[in-house]
C-alpha cells in the first residue's frame, strides 16, 4: 500500500512513512521514550549501559520493519510508531534464529534470558486474527507533553481503519492505558511479567 505523506496532525507537523534516512533519529526517539519505562528500562538493570544496550535493540527492530512500508513518523521524527502489517512479522525469520545471540552480544546472557522471556510471554497472547500490531510508539523526551505521539497514533489509526483492519498492542505502562483506550482500545489481556510489572494488551475493532 502507498502511504500519503503530509498528512497533519492536530497542528503539529506532518505525519510521513519513514525512510532509511530517519533510522538513527527514529532510534534515538525510541531510547529516550523508553529508558525509564516500567518495562524495558529495568530489562537492561545497569543504568550505565542501559540507553547504549537498548538503542542496539530498538536499532534492530527499526531496520527490520523497514521492509514493510508502516513505520510512520511526524516531520522531524518528534514522534515515531513501528506497525506491522497482518500476516507479517517483527523480525525476518534470520533475526529471529539469531535474536538471543545478538542479544547476548549487546547485553550479557543473564540481561538476554531477561529479554527473551518477555517477549516469549507477549507471543503467548499475541492474537491469531489478522491485524495490525504497533510493535512500538515513543516519542522524543525533548518533545514530550505536546501530542506529537498521541497524534500519530490518531493519523496511523485513520489509515488502517481505511482498510476496514483492527488493531492491537501491548501497553508496558499503565499511564497510557486511557490514552489508548480513548481511541478506541479496549483490554484484552494483562500478562505479568517475572518482574512483577504487568503489561496490558489492548485491541482495537475494525472501524468501517
Amino acid at each position: 500500500m502507498n502511504i500519503d505523506n503530509n498528512k497533519t496532525v492536530s497542528g503539529h507537523p506532518y505525519v510521513r512513512a519513514s525512510t532509511p534516512a530517519d533510522v538513527e533519529a527514529i532510534v534515538g526517539t525510541m531510547t529516550t521514550a523508553f529508558i525509564n519505562d516500567p518495562l524495558w528500562g529495568p530489562a537492561f538493570p545497569n543504568a550505565h549501559c542501559r540507553a547504549k544496550q537498548a538503542s542496539s535493540l530498538w536499532r534492530l527492530a527499526v531496520k527490520s520493519s523497514l521492509r514493510y512500508p508502516w513505520m510512520l513518523v511526524t516531520e522531524n521524527v518528534e514522534a515515531a510508531a513501528l506497525w506491522i502489517p497482518p500476516g507479517g512479522r517483527e523480525l525476518s525469520l534470520e533475526e529471529e534464529s539469531k535474536f538471543e545471540e545478538f542479544l547476548v552480544s549487546i547485553s550479557n546472557r543473564a540481561v538476554a534470558g531477561g529479554i527473551m522471556n518477555i517477549f516469549d510471554k507477549l507471543e503467548e497472547v499475541h492474537p491469531s486474527e489478522p491485524h495490525f500490531y504497533l510493535s512500538l510508539l515513543g516519542t522524543h523526551s525533548d518533545h514530550r507533553g505536546r501530542g506529537f505521539g498521541m497524534g500519530l497514533l490518531k493519523e496511523n489509526l485513520t489509515r488502517i481503519d481505511a482498510l476496514g483492519a483492527p488493531a492491537y498492542l501491548e501497553s508496558s505502562n499503565p499511564a497510557n492505558n486511557k490514552r489508548y483506550a480513548s481511541l478506541g482500545f479496549a483490554v484484552r489481556d494483562a500478562i505479568t511479567m517475572a518482574s512483577g510489572h504487568v503489561v496490558t494488551t489492548m485491541w482495537r475493532p475494525e472501524h468501517a
